[in-house]
């Protein structure tokens, strides 16, 4: 797909937009003054596929404890700012890698003019973060509410204060707890600006809800070629979100780093307990990174035409339970190691060069 043209930006070393490859990020929910606790966080979040991560700095103990953060991180990090100025120049001073800053509480010019000259001396790109929660009064009175032009013009009105300021390394984000407001207010962007825009829904909710939410959102502008980062925002712990966002960019074909589990919704004909072997497989599969799918498949009316699509298959078949590897039935009734198995499946095809 055709990707929208904007400029880049570069966080840590990661570039941001200009036919970058789309990045995935994630945000930690410990208090970031606890320096170990947080850094534990950050180290599980890159395991499960988190490319930036952002830490949340309410105040100056936050703020001081980004000098200890930073050096130890796997990850480039950004320091997340609202109402109190002051942390994003301390945040700056202790060596983060991007700042983001709320237009809905940080509204003073001379702030986020003082903060664009510091940023700017320091190579450090500005996320300005719009959420359908927090669209300043004025705005939501001149439009009539919380719609794509009264986000727009939140972001609109901090753009033009930075670049006042003769900053220009600015990545944007417009979220709402709204998909279909979010697609909206990110296309109305996307043809107004060439910044790298951040995608989101704000707010999406718990798990399962909180998936299928973003990936509506996301999955549209994506498809479009409209974004340049993204985060799954969940109430969940905080692993699943890139985990999430990596199932986004592998379903659309734009980004793969894990093994895909494929598996049949089950019925009066499977043969093998589908959902069980799904979900062992998927589990063990957790810490290992490869460009391969394993299909699971209960019985033999689609299950030898996904077994040929499929890298390794597990199917039920009336003689028992199969394993067929690049479309090969081995021959063999699965033994009761069947993750054993199929790690040794995977091992034969990654030494053959058969899995990115």
């Amino acid at each position: 797909m055709t990707r929208r043209g904007s400029r880049q930006v570069s966080v840590g070393g990661i570039p941001l937009g200009d036919g970058a490859p789309v990045v995935v990020q994630s945000m930690t929910d410990t208090p970031t003054s606890d320096v170990d606790a947080t850094l534990e966080q950050i180290r599980l979040l890159a395991e499960n596929g988190a490319e930036i991560v952002r830490v949340a700095v309410p105040d100056d103990a936050a703020a001081r404890a980004i000098a200890d953060i930073v050096p130890e991180s796997p990850v480039p990090l950004v320091a997340d700012i609202h109402f109190d100025p002051r942390l994003a120049m301390t945040a700056l001073e202790n060596g983060i890698h991007k700042l983001r800053l709320n237009p809905g509480n940080i509204r003073r010019a001379a702030d986020v003019r003082s903060i664009a000259r510091e940023a700017g001396a320091r190579g450090v790109p500005i996320r300005i973060g719009v959420n359908s929660g927090s669209v300043p009064g004025d705005l939501r009175d001149r439009f009539g509410g919380v719609c794509e032009e009264s986000l727009w013009a939140a972001a609109e009105r901090h753009v033009g204060l930075l670049e006042e300021s003769g900053f220009r390394d600015i990545v944007l984000s417009i979220k709402a707890t709204d998909p279909m407001l979010t697609v909206r207010a990110n296309r109305l962007a996307a043809g107004r600006c060439d910044f790298p825009l951040h995608l989101g829904v704000t707010e999406a909710g718990p798990l399962v809800p909180g998936c299928i939410r973003s990936a509506a959102a996301l999955s549209l502008l994506l498809a479009e070629g409209i974004g340049d980062t993204v985060r799954v925002s969940l109430t969940a712990p905080p692993e699943t979100e890139p985990r999430a966002a990596w199932e986004i960019l592998s379903a659309l074909g734009l980004r793969r780093r894990f093994p895909r589990v494929i598996s049949c919704p089950t019925c009066a004909r499977r043969r093998i307990d589908v959902s069980g072997i799904a979900s062992d497989i998927q589990a063990h599969l957790a810490s290992v990174e490869g460009d391969f799918t394993v299909a699971v498949m209960g019985c033999e009316v689609n299950g030898p035409g996904e077994a040929r699509e499929a890298d390794l298959a597990v199917i039920g078949t009336p003689t028992g339970m199969l394993l067929f590897s690049r479309g090969r039935n081995l021959g063999e009734t699965v033994p009761e190691d069947l993750l054993g198995r199929l790690d040794e499946q995977i091992g034969i095809i990654l030494s053959e060069g058969g899995i990115n």
